[in-house]
């Protein structure tokens, strides 16, 4: 029994961890969807092996900076792709599952990279960048998934740029990869301010020390990462209502959470007294047993009271009348 009612606590407590941590890969992956539509729209007149700056909405995204390519997968696997920005693809990348074109869309999140992909204990000593690769089969579309790829030969490098320095003293610097669930994984660096990768994801350089000066935060009271059409006006608005839907939320998963522990207890109390019941059953007297016919049966020691004949009943009244 004791057992059970440790099983629902966990159970419980495992669900309100679960929705807190969902909240930052969650926040990460509506921004790879957006920036997704307007690397795609940056394809005007598309051009195969032609870099293309996609244009972000100001009020929203200040700094953030995303481009798009399109490619032939057996061009990418032959040739590969050596100076897109900071990556360096090599040759014998395989795009899974295969298609004719792809698109490598490139991420730069510049200021916001530890709003999106907050990491704690570490500062960023340079920004977030991002690789992720699409089918290009329809240009116009949106909320396209990720395509997986491999770098089967040499690891694609990335060459940072305009890293801050680390202060004397401080921990060595480090390569953070973050997958598409944003699961962070930390290697050394290849070389100065070179990290390298195999897959797709979203990489920078970090230092574990509390010495070095948190980078510029940005400007505004802007935090929701979807565009709304109308200026900043309208995207105050959503924001206000992007907070109360998430109250709303986190209001209905508490109850949800109180009910359930409610009811475990309940269920705890009767399992608890159906044994208590069962106990006192089988501590009670045990009947004598005879042979009645060609089977046994359970029969009483003795009866409170003794039957008496009517006819003896009524010698004893006249007796005494």
């Amino acid at each position: 029994m004791d057992f059970l009612l440790f099983v629902c606590l966990l159970q419980l407590l495992f669900l309100g961890s679960s929705r807190v941590a969902a909240q930052s890969p969650a926040r990460a992956r509506a921004l790879d969807a957006m920036l997704q539509d307007y690397a795609y729209r940056a394809f005007v007149r598309p051009h195969t092996g032609i870099v293309y700056n996609a244009t972000l909405p100001p009020a929203n995204l200040t700094g953030v900076s995303v481009s798009a390519v399109r490619l032939r997968s057996g061009s990418l696997r032959r040739k590969g792709f050596s100076d897109y920005f900071e990556f360096a693809v090599p040759t014998g990348v395989v795009v899974q599952p295969y298609v004719e074109r792809v698109v490598l869309v490139y991420h730069n999140l510049g200021n916001w990279s530890d709003y999106y992909y907050p990491l704690a204990g570490y500062t960023y000593l340079s920004p977030v960048l991002g690789l992720l690769v699409y089918d290009a089969a329809n240009l116009s579309a949106v909320g396209l998934q990720e395509l997986s790829f491999v770098a089967s030969g040499s690891p694609i490098l990335i060459n940072f740029i305009n890293v801050r320095s680390v202060p004397v003293g401080s921990a060595a610097p480090r390569c953070v990869w973050f997958d598409l669930n944003g699961v962070p994984q930390f290697r050394d660096l290849e070389a100065s301010n070179v990290c390298s990768t195999y897959r797709r994801g979203h990489f920078s350089i970090v230092v574990n020390s509390s010495e070095i000066a948190p980078g510029p935060v940005p400007s505004g009271n802007i935090t929701p990462p979807i565009p709304t059409p109308g200026g900043p006006s309208k995207a105050k608005g959503s924001s206000k209502g992007w907070k109360i839907a998430v109250g709303v939320v986190g209001g209905v998963v508490a109850l949800v959470l109180l009910g359930s522990l409610v009811v475990c207890l309940a269920r705890y109390k009767r399992d608890k007294k159906l044994a208590v019941m069962e106990r006192n059953a089988e501590a009670g007297e045990t009947l004598r047993m005879a042979q009645v016919g060609r089977s046994q049966a359970p029969v009483a020691l003795g009866t409170r009271t003794q039957p008496v004949i009517e006819s003896e009943q009524f010698l004893k009244v006249v007796r005494f009348s």
